[in-house]
């Protein structure tokens, strides 16, 4: 067996064999990567490992493990080297177009659910910069009754979009629009959300490695204050008519955010609905409605 190799081991000393490699190389949580990789490379679930855990990789696997290994030694993201990752529960496939779902982009879906009144009401949603089209997955897995769009720019982005709204089953309720923000919209949306680029463009160079190197810049860069997509959908929301009456307009903001973006937002006839933090008590949601409660100019 060569050095550092998985070959020969079984899958419980794979396992160690990769978490020892990636806490010798100084990686936080080396035991819940070693994990990620073992079973998305294998394609195998956790009760594999229970009940089967001495079988012995073949060749194949053993290869498949070693290279996933390395690319994670090289400080590739787990989520980028499986090429999925989960987000409220449901598998999200990945393009290099897409960033990698985050937990704190559930507390916007969560803020996104509460400001409305009925999940059950037929509803019509609004993803600004889908992406992977996980947040859109999200409410739809919530809201049976609603009929949902995803926005991007990116043709990659929102084929990647479409195929984790079908694989979740929910292709009935969804479609996708290619659009530079709100351009090519027309209609009114009961809710709109968005997690759109908000960090200062010279701030990009400072980020971890994983974000810097693998998270699609245009998915980050916010311009050169981090606020230029905000000042977009506020004044493709508004001039468009885009919010429907008693509707909101629910954003993820960086966590020095929430004064400058509320600001824009009632220079733009936004009226403030409240602010949401997540878990580590950072800003990182904004409800908004608009002023009167009527859509349109």
């Amino acid at each position: 067996m060569a050095p550092g190799s998985s070959h020969g081991l079984s899958r419980r000393a794979a396992l160690r064999h990769c978490s020892g490699a990636l806490e010798a190389a100084g990686f936080n949580g080396a035991a819940g990567d070693a994990r990620f990789l073992l079973l998305g490379t294998l394609g195998l679930e956790a009760s594999d490992l229970l009940l089967a855990g001495e079988m012995p990789l073949s060749p194949e696997e053993a290869a498949s493990l070693d290279a996933a290994l390395a690319r994670r030694l090289s400080g590739e993201p787990v989520a980028r080297i499986l090429g999925a990752w989960e987000f409220w529960g449901l598998p999200i496939r990945l393009t290099a177009e897409t960033l990698v779902p985050r937990p704190d982009t559930e507390i916007l879906v969560e803020a996104a659910l509460a400001a409305l009144p009925n999940r059950n009401a037929i509803l019509r949603c609004l993803d600004l910069g889908t992406g992977s089209g996980c947040i859109l997955a999200a409410l739809l897995s919530e809201l049976p009754r609603a009929f949902g769009i995803g926005l991007d720019r990116s043709t990659a982005a929102l084929a990647m979009a479409r195929h984790n709204l079908v694989a979740n089953g929910f292709g009935g309720r969804a479609a996708v629009v290619i659009s530079d923000w709100c351009d090519a919209l027309r209609g009114h949306f009961d809710l709109i959300v968005s997690n759109p680029p908000y960090i200062a463009r010279a701030v990009i160079p400072t980020l971890d490695r994983e974000v810097r190197v693998h998270d699609p810049v245009r998915a980050l860069d916010g311009g050169i204050d981090g606020l230029d997509a905000y000042r977009r959908i506020f004044d493709g929301v508004r001039s468009r008519g885009l919010l429907a009456a008693g509707g909101t307009l629910a954003l993820e903001i960086g966590y020095d955010q929430a004064d400058t973006v509320s600001d824009l937002a009632k220079a733009a006839g936004f009226s403030h609905r409240g602010l949401t933090r997540d878990l580590a008590g950072h800003d990182r949601v904004l409800c908004f409605g608009l002023h009167n409660g009527h859509g349109g100019v």
